[in-house]
């Protein structure tokens, strides 16, 4: 086993407990953070698995046949999920994103996807029900997940050139079966042409792999209802070599496009949007609906801690606070331990009351994590 690989077992072992509070927390759908940020959208990683081997989540020096990923029981099932999910949307939850890893590798999502679908908020609306894959299984699985309850798909798309995309891929695999999938996922109703609610691609951009593809990728998807998302390449855990000279600042990205095809800035979707919006401009300067819209991810460049309202729930049943945590609060202790549901719920309160990580704000001015002998969370397992 490589030495780079025992601080991602040490780290998945090492956790927070998920301490019950002397004084109950009642779960009433108005819970903030020490900052005043409210707790409205859960990210949930199914599996720690991925059939790609992206460098910049998942080199493969690192996730090669050794790699000791989670043994099955380790994982919650998903009664557990279900069981927790529901405590969350009690809490004030009201969007779901199903992560990985590669969550179409967990064995009969559609299941999962089923009972999450029939949660319902506390004043009797449905979740926003999503899912993010890299699209390889999602031309034989999008009618499945559909008929499950799934409202919409983020797919991952780095490159439409296909040496480009397999070398970022590092398993060799075509583009050509991922826009198969995306367009299974359209032709399944997966949320192309839902106002608010569209089908999305993400594509991280890495300056120097594959800068030149931020045009192309544009073209082609402007006015297919489908929204086309450039996220900076992010400094997430310890394996990908991130580098700051390799970071595409996001406004470069916006100018680039402009040349070719005009942008006009557009307003935020909700409360914690992630992505500043472009949309495309028509002859007379105005946003055209029927030509789209892109959107820009600044992670790194702009961050965007005062507003983020998310949560994330690790394979395992740990609750992580930031995308750049270093340690997760054991929440399946509590479930398997015989937890009531308002204890779980109090102790999720508890945790979320306590949250004031910003740590894309003081990037800046943090140490390494050489210099402190910190180590983030691998976005591989508690998804992007």
């Amino acid at each position: 086993m490589s030495e780079r690989v025992i601080p991602l077992v040490d780290q998945r072992i090492a956790s927070l407990a998920a301490a019950i509070p002397a004084q109950r927390i009642v779960a009433d759908g108005l819970l903030s953070d020490a900052l005043g940020r409210p707790l409205s959208d859960l990210r949930i990683s199914v599996t720690d698995r991925c059939n790609f081997r992206c460098n910049y989540c998942m080199p493969k020096e690192v996730f090669d046949k050794d790699y000791p990923y989670l043994p099955h029981g380790a994982l919650l099932s998903f009664e557990e999920i279900t069981r927790t999910a529901k405590l969350f949307v009690a809490h004030g939850v009201r969007k779901i994103r199903l992560t990985g890893g590669e969550p179409l590798l967990r064995k009969n999502i559609e299941v999962l996807i089923g009972q999450l679908a029939a949660l319902r908020t506390p004043d009797g609306q449905p979740l926003d029900l999503t899912l993010t894959t890299n699209g390889s299984l999602l031309a034989r699985k999008a009618k499945s997940l559909k008929a499950a309850g799934l409202k919409r798909v983020t797919v991952s798309l780095d490159g439409l050139d296909d040496a480009v995309f397999r070398a970022m891929n590092d398993v060799d695999f075509p583009v050509a079966d991922v826009l198969e999938g995306i367009e299974a996922a359209r032709a399944a109703g997966l949320g192309a042409g839902e106002p608010g609610h569209s089908l999305k691609i993400n594509m991280v951009v890495k300056r120097g792999t594959n800068e030149h593809e931020i045009p192309r990728m544009a073209r082609h998807f402007q006015g297919t209802g489908i929204v086309l998302r450039f996220i900076e390449y992010m400094d997430v855990g310890a394996t990908n070599g991130w580098r700051m000279d390799e970071v595409l600042p996001s406004a470069e990205v916006v100018r680039m496009i402009h040349a070719e095809l005009p942008l006009v800035q557009l307003d935020p979707s909700a409360p914690g949007e992630t992505a500043e919006r472009w949309g495309y401009a028509d002859a007379s300067g105005r946003h055209d609906p029927a030509l789209g819209e892109i959107g820009v991810i600044s992670s790194v460049t702009q961050a965007f801690c005062r507003d983020c309202n998310r949560a994330r729930l690790s394979t395992e049943g740990k609750l992580y606070l930031c995308l750049f945590a270093g340690q997760g609060h054991d929440l399946r202790a509590l479930i398997r331990g015989g937890a009531s549901d308002e204890d779980i719920a109090s102790a999720i309160g508890a945790i979320w009351q306590g949250r004031s990580d910003r740590y894309s704000e003081l990037r800046a001015s943090m140490p390494t994590d050489a210099g402190t002998g910190a180590r983030r969370v691998e976005m591989s397992y508690i998804g992007g």
